[in-house]
C-alpha cells in the first residue's frame, strides 16, 4: 500500500486556520465528508474517541489522528497543514502543525496498523517534515508523500 492510493489530491488543505485541537479535528471531519460520502459529525465522533484514548500527537510538529469509520470501502487519508501549531497533547509537548489524518473502513485488519506505521516513519524525516511545510500546493505535498515513500525500498 502506498500513500498515493491512501491520499486524494483533494483530501490535502494546507493553510488551515484552527484555534485548537477540537477544531483542527473539526477540519478533518468536514473533510473527510466532503471526499469520503461520510457524516462529519460520525467522523469528528470517531476521532474524538481515539484521541480520548491518547493522543495521536507523534512529536516533532506531527500528528496522526486515525479512526474506523463505517461507510468505508478502504483506507483512505487526508494531509492538512496548519497556519499556525495548536496545542495537541503531543508526546514530545511540542504544537502540531503538520496532520495526516487515516481512516479505515470498520472491518479493516492489519492494514489499518501497517499504514499507520508507514506514515508515522515517512513523517519522522525531518528534511521531508520541513519540505511539507514550505511546499506551495496541494499538488506538491502530494508529489512529495508519494515520491518518499517510491523512492525507499519496501521494508513491509
Amino acid at each position: 500500500m502506498n500513500i498515493g492510493e491512501l491520499l486524494d489530491r483533494s483530501a490535502i488543505s494546507l493553510r488551515v486556520s484552527a484555534t485548537n485541537k477540537r477544531k483542527v479535528l473539526a477540519v478533518i471531519a468536514e473533510i473527510a465528508a466532503r471526499n469520503f460520502g461520510v457524516e462529519a459529525s460520525d467522523v469528528l465522533d470517531a476521532l474524538t474517541e481515539r484521541e480520548a484514548a491518547g493522543s495521536t500527537g507523534v512529536g516533532h510538529g506531527v500528528a496522526v489522528p486515525h479512526a474506523r469509520l463505517e461507510g468505508l470501502q478502504r483506507m483512505r487519508g487526508i494531509f492538512v497543514r496548519l497556519e499556525q501549531p495548536v496545542e495537541f497533547e503531543a508526546v514530545d509537548d511540542q504544537p502540531v502543525d503538520l496532520l495526516f489524518a487515516l481512516f479505515a473502513p470498520k472491518q479493516a485488519g492489519a492494514d489499518h496498523l501497517r499504514a499507520l506505521a508507514r506514515v508515522s516513519r515517512l513523517l519522522r524525516q525531518s528534511e521531508l517534515r520541513e519540505q511539507l511545510r514550505k511546499a506551495r500546493t496541494a499538488d506538491a505535498v502530494h508529489a512529495l508523500l508519494v515520491q518518499e515513500v517510491t523512492a525507499r525500498p519496501s521494508a513491509a
